[in-house]
């Protein structure tokens, strides 16, 4: 067998394999997706509504008014940094990650507990005690960031502990809001990995819609 026909044979291969995997492959899974899973292969994007996106959910969004179930805390903001303060380039980079801060690590322990100098200057509110004075019983979810500082979710314990500050701000009853929780809970996946989670942005976007 010639050089030039083992040549040719292989150069024939390599391109069949190319366009199997490399165009009918991809397209395949492209329209499977959208076919199957138009929602989770566009980015899981929730609108409200009025019908405009406000987000995926899979990514978590600030929340910090009494009207609303408010997220974990984030170590960058979950990129929603000011654009004309962007230093960090959060908005360009769409940066994740944990704040790698010790327990002991003084800028940690400031944004957790506070800070108050002798001479009251400078004070710092930290998250535990603005939880307290909200009316919140402070979880470790809603006190320290995930490590993706991206985390959609909290805990369905989390969530019910903001239910009196929410029914007080929005004039609805409790049990309305606990049903709620209870219908933007996600499960384990497959029933047995990981812990129940309550998605913040879709349990808001359906407060949103309750009548005072």
């Amino acid at each position: 067998m010639s050089f030039a026909r083992e040549a040719g044979r292989a150069v024939r291969s390599t391109l069949v394999l190319w366009v199997i995997a490399a165009i009918i492959y991809p397209f395949a899974m492209i329209a499977i997706g959208q076919i199957v899973f138009p929602f989770q292969a566009n980015g899981s994007l929730l609108k409200n509504t009025i019908g405009e996106v406000v987000g995926s959910a899979l990514i978590g969004q600030p929340f910090s008014s009494d009207r609303y179930f408010n997220s974990r805390p984030s170590t960058t903001n979950y990129s929603t940094a000011d654009p004309k303060k962007d230093d960090a380039g959060v908005l360009q980079t769409g940066v994740s990650g944990a704040s790698n801060l010790a327990p002991s690590n003084p800028a940690l322990l400031e944004r957790i507990k506070g800070k108050d100098n002798p001479d009251r200057s400078n004070k710092v509110e930290g998250d535990f005690n603005r939880l307290k004075t909200a009316g919140v019983q402070p979880t470790g979810d809603l006190v320290y960031t995930s490590g993706s500082s991206l985390d959609p979710h909290i805990t369905p314990e989390a969530a019910i502990g903001q239910i009196t500050r929410v029914a007080k701000a929005r004039r609805v009853q409790p049990k309305q809001l606990e049903t709620l929780i209870a219908q933007n809970t996600d499960g384990r996946f497959l029933g047995i990995f990981g812990e129940p989670g309550v998605n913040v942005l879709k349990l808001n976007l359906a407060l949103d819609k309750i009548k005072a």
